[in-house]
């Protein structure tokens, strides 16, 4: 249950009985101070001015048709108009312990779901993937999670790089191995070797560059054997790239890929649309579409090249084949693209030229979820100790590793078994976290001591905070997933927890409308600290604690535990009961 929404629908009601337009919005906002209530509504105020009446009478108003009878304990006037909600204690306890009885812990699903499309991950089928793609593909497979979950239609886009120029070369090379007597994946289990052996010999061999080249013109021509070549390398490189997702925790799957190469037979049509249209016009033998909407300081208009001079296509090309489809094909509402920021300007040409062009309706909502860069400890991007890029499964691995020492320094009694399991779960989601607890936007630091930490906002310590809670239960010797008893919230620090705890479909609600994952972060970060307040302050397991008392902690720490899982679960990142 959002109790924001809900309170809003009950101010908004009381707002009508009192005769104020409905322009006039509610403004109901979680109360920064606890003294100040619960909830505040400031809808009064503005509402007031406009109809040149006072915010108090016009809040007394209000509150006179607030029918929040067995909901709030409280409702009063403070300031120049605010409303002060105070929740019922009672109330608070009955909705959390319905809440924690549900799969879902009392998130609703849409009244009006969307048709998501979400492009994310992308790799460049040439080379293995590496830190670059590493924000795109966890904080895109988050969302994607999270907009599933409350009802939204999500369909995963993997607009990987399989077509293009480069592939002319890579199929030359795998021909003349495949003719050695090597096998497709013998020959390209090291892609980058290979990507850097092809081009050597592109750049010193001039039979084989135009070997290369003759192989790029079968290959756009739909050559059958060169085809064949060509989809054997696809397959292979894919591959690749399934065992990063399945080691990272990520939901795409082989059916979620469609790249370059899909549209390609659709970019000769899409280009003479935009001719039709007078939206492309010839200049120096190119097709460009001048885009008045995006000039820059001196006026000039910003240009954006559909089809060069030799008549090859660009990005911005099979772009805007890739938004047409999904907007008419896959019938999308909202498409979302998870690109760092250095793309900003490309994907606003991308989506200024298909409004332009009628190829998206003005109701499709467009979404470049821009994301900084991930930079070492001396500020710069992050590369290797040589300066070359790193590989997204060597980093991978390193945190494993890293994480096996940690959890044998943690916990020394676990057999080699239980730690290799454990570490896979603590190093991979303290690398998703990581990112993902930073504002996208923002470019971060990647350290491995201070993300493998269990002291601060990280992965470890809210899989700690989870597993902490396990082990009270194993000390009751009560089952976490069956435990059942009502709720009694006595104590300032109960009723901090529970509150927070009703607060997970806001968060989850606010998350899919901006898709900035961090704020889920921050919100278990926030919850597992409320929790170790209340874990102090209110104990749970002392003889000297009354039955019911007991009981009530144990089902708002029960509560607490299955929030940490779903919302860490809605992450991509496992718990685990011990550690």
């Amino acid at each position: 249950m959002n109790i924001r929404t809900f309170l809003q629908q009950k101010v908004r009601e009381a707002m009508s009985s009192a005769e104020i337009p409905e322009a006039f919005g509610a403004h109901v906002t979680p109360s920064k101070n606890p003294k100040f209530g619960d909830y505040q509504a400031n809808g009064a105020m503005a509402a007031a001015k406009s109809m040149q009446t006072k915010p108090r009478e016009l809040a007394q108003k209000i509150c006179d048709n607030l029918l929040l009878d067995g909901i709030a304990k409280q409702i009063e006037i403070a300031g120049p108009g605010f409303i002060n909600i105070h929740l019922d204690h009672t109330w608070i306890a009955n909705t959390l312990y319905h809440a924690s009885l549900d799969k879902k812990l009392g998130v609703t699903t849409k009244e009006q779901p969307d048709t998501v499309v979400i492009d994310y991950s992308s790799p460049n089928l040439a080379k293995e993937m590496h830190v670059g793609h590493l924000r795109s593909t966890i904080i895109g497979d988050a969302t994607a999670r999270i907009l599933s979950f409350i009802g939204d239609s999500v369909i995963r886009q993997n607009h990987v790089g399989d077509w293009g120029t480069q592939f002319g070369m890579l199929i030359a090379e795998l021909s003349d191995q495949l003719g050695e007597g090597c096998s497709a994946e013998f020959a390209l289990k090291d892609l980058e070797k290979f990507y850097q052996q092809s081009k050597k010999r592109f750049d010193d061999d001039s039979t084989f560059s135009d070997r290369a080249r003759d192989y790029v013109v079968k290959l756009q021509s739909g050559d059958a054997e060169v085809l064949t070549l060509w989809q054997r390398f696809r397959d292979v490189s894919l591959s690749h790239s399934g065992d990063i997702y399945r080691l990272l925790n990520v939901t795409l799957k082989p059916e979620d890929i469609r790249g370059e190469s899909a549209y390609n037979d659709d970019l000769e049509v899409l280009v003479n649309a935009l001719e039709k249209t007078g939206l492309a016009k010839e200049d120096e033998g190119a097709l460009v579409i001048f885009l008045d909407e995006l000039a820059d300081k001196e006026g000039n208009p910003s240009p954006v090249i559909v089809q060069k001079k030799d008549g090859g296509y660009l990005y911005a090309t099979t772009d805007l084949a890739a938004i047409r489809f999904r907007a008419n094909a896959l019938k999308a509402t909202r498409i979302q693209y998870f690109i760092d920021d250095r793309q900003s300007l490309h994907m606003k040409q991308v989506f200024t030229v298909a409004r332009k062009a009628g190829f998206v309706e003005n109701n499709v909502r467009l979404e470049h979820c821009a994301f900084g860069k991930m930079l070492g400890k001396d500020g710069k991007p992050f590369k290797t100790r040589t300066g070359g890029t790193v590989k997204l499964a060597e980093l991978l691995d390193e945190a494993v590793e890293k994480a096996v020492t940690v959890v044998k320094e943690k916990n020394p009694q676990l057999n080699s078994e239980q730690v290799a399991e454990i570490a896979r779960k603590v190093g991979i989601g303290a690398v998703k976290y990581a990112d993902l607890s930073i504002t996208r936007t923002n470019d971060y630091v990647f350290d491995w001591d201070a993300m493998l930490s269990f002291e601060g906002n990280t992965g470890p310590y809210l899989q700690y905070a989870f597993t902490r809670i396990a082990s009270i239960f194993r000390k009751a010797e009560q089952d976490l997933q069956r435990f059942d008893a009502s709720i009694e919230l006595n104590e300032p620090q109960e009723i901090a927890l529970a509150l927070k705890l009703l607060k997970f479909s806001e968060v989850l609600e606010q998350v899919a409308e901006d898709a900035y994952p961090h704020v889920l972060c921050n919100y278990l970060y926030e919850l597992a600290s409320l929790f170790m307040r209340f874990y102090e302050a209110c104990p749970i397991l002392k003889t000297e604690v009354a039955e019911a008392d007991k009981l009530s902690r144990l089902q708002l720490s029960k509560a607490t535990a299955q929030t940490i899982r779903l919302g860490l679960d809605l992450l991509g990142i496992e718990v685990m009961e011990r550690m």
